[in-house]
C-alpha cells in the first residue's frame, strides 16, 4: 500500500515563502532525492481559504511514495531537504505522514 508525506507551509501573519526558489530549486531537489521512491508528487500554492478568506498556507507538498519501505528509504535522506527549508521560508513547517486509503 502507498504511503504518503504532506508537508504543509502555515501562511502566518509576518512569514514569507520564496516560491520562485521553492518550485525551481527545492523541488528538483526533492526529485532527484526521493524521486526513485515515489509514484507522484504534486505542490500546490496557496490561494484562499475560501471565499473572502486568507489562505491558510502558502504551499502544501503531497509526495507519494510506493509503499512503506520506500517512505522509510526516502526519510533516511531527507536531511538535505530539511536543511534547504530556510533558504525560501521562515515558517515552521508542518508535516503528516500517513497511509493512503483512497
Amino acid at each position: 500500500m502507498s504511503s504518503s508525506v504532506q508537508v504543509l507551509y502555515p501562511a502566518t501573519e509576518g512569514t514569507h515563502f520564496d516560491y520562485d526558489y521553492y518550485v525551481n530549486t527545492h523541488l528538483k531537489m526533492v526529485a532527484e532525492i526521493w524521486g526513485p521512491y515515489m509514484k507522484t508528487a504534486i505542490a500546490t500554492k496557496g490561494l484562499s481559504g475560501g471565499p473572502d478568506t486568507p489562505p491558510g498556507f502558502h504551499a502544501i507538498a503531497t509526495l507519494v511514495f510506493k509503499d512503506g519501505a520506500a517512505l522509510k528509504e526516502g526519510m533516511a535522506k531527507a536531511q538535505p531537504l530539511l536543511d534547504d527549508i530556510p533558504k525560501f521560508t521562515d515558517c515552521q513547517p508542518q508535516m503528516l505522514i500517513g497511509e493512503v486509503i483512497g
